[in-house]
């Protein structure tokens, strides 16, 4: 049987790595996509190691993204954020990917959907997932993305060109509310397991906060420190799709997507210890945060989900502002690759919490370029 070849650029965006390609190479009905993806990141794998793809067995680098020009008068391009589940024949796209945001600039650029201005090109980008819109601000050099430079970012090794990215207006990107329930705290009953006490806030992407103590936790866990606990990873999945249908992302908890809302313990910073073996003060950060998404504990942060975190911290009466030491400015997020420097700004409006403007910044780089084989159906 021979093999489809596909254009195709694999990217490594902030602490995510993606395949991404040009929507007019992928010109198929949805089904036809889905099957194509499965197969370009090896998915399904009872084994978890998605060694027949290009995915790399956890949720952070299974991943695709398709970019075209965009017909909007205010974005350039469009951007579809697609989440492959490892072990299930599942594509999501119910929700974004922030830190593959921060190569869609440098993709669409070198891409020549953009024109390069100067050393620094704005590139306004329409999420269609979240129909949602933001700026990236791409370092550039002779018309090309110019990704030298010296910021480093927790998770990734090495260094790169400093990219800023500006969300505008993130509230209720995935519900249509800031907060979905109306209210900065919800108490969830799951019967033996007892009362949660939990905060729903939707900015970037549909979120669930529980304060680690809540589960006899620190927020300073490594990620297989939690991974092992099976009682906790299974409560935390059904505390997460309950609080799915209470923001009203589906009727039922089986509707629930793999992916949206994230669910993050949350607690006040203490000293701990990186993947990396730095060790981080407790006097450095600003909260602990450990965030799970398509049943793994991420190594680093979802980017849409350190917004939405850093959003909630600002948002009087929930819990991330509970246990959020105050601070004006950047907040940092600790997690286990490292602490993460977020900016949100969040006012009150007619009495309702908004969420104006989110701003983080990112390094990225194109891996590899040429081909995706796929097997023909």
């Amino acid at each position: 049987m021979t093999q489809m070849r596909i254009p195709a650029v694999f990217m490594r965006g902030g602490s995510s790595k993606g395949v991404f390609f040009k929507t007019d190479d992928m010109n198929v009905e949805a089904s036809e996509r889905d099957r194509i993806l499965l197969h370009a990141l090896g998915s399904p794998d009872a084994y978890g190691r998605q060694l027949n793809g290009m995915g790399g067995g956890v949720s952070s680098v299974s991943k695709a993204v398709f970019i075209n020009p965009s017909a909007r008068d205010d974005a350039d391009v469009d951007y579809t954020f697609a989440q492959v589940s490892i072990d299930q024949p599942i594509v999501d796209f119910s929700t974004t990917c922030g830190n593959l945001s921060s190569a869609v600039g440098p993709f669409a650029i070198d891409a020549g959907m953009v024109e390069a201005t100067g050393a620094m090109t704005r590139v306004r980008v329409f999420n269609t997932n979240l129909k949602s819109i933001y700026h990236a601000h791409v370092p550039t050099r002779n018309g090309q993305f110019d990704e030298a430079g010296d910021f480093t970012i927790p998770g990734v090794s090495g260094t790169g060109s400093k990219i800023g990215l500006d969300y505008l207006s993130p509230g209720g990107a995935s519900t249509g509310r800031l907060l979905p329930t109306g209210r900065g705290v919800d108490t969830i009953t799951l019967g033996d397991d007892g009362d949660f006490d939990v905060s729903c806030v939707d900015s970037s992407t549909a979120c669930v906060f529980v304060a680690a103590a809540r589960f006899g936790l620190t927020g300073t866990e490594s990620v297989s420190m939690i991974e092992e606990n099976a009682e906790i990873m299974q409560t935390l999945e059904h505390l997460r799709r309950r609080a799915g249908v209470l923001m009203g992302l589906a009727e039922d908890e089986d509707g629930v997507p793999l992916g949206t809302p994230k669910i993050c313990l949350v607690a006040e910073p203490r000293d701990y210890v990186t993947l990396g073996g730095e060790s981080v003060s407790a006097a450095t950060p600003h909260i602990a945060a450990r965030f799970l998404s398509m049943g793994q504990v991420h190594r680093v942060l979802p980017l849409t989900g350190a917004m939405c975190l850093a959003t909630a911290c600002r948002i009087e009466g929930t819990l991330p502002w509970t246990c959020c030491c105050p601070s004006k400015g950047e907040l940092l997020l600790a997690n286990p690759s490292g602490v993460l420097p977020v900016k949100a700004d969040v006012s009150q409006k007619a009495g309702d919490w908004v969420a104006d403007k989110v701003t983080v910044y990112r390094t990225a780089r194109a891996l590899m370029e040429g081909v995706v084989l796929v097997p023909e159906a």
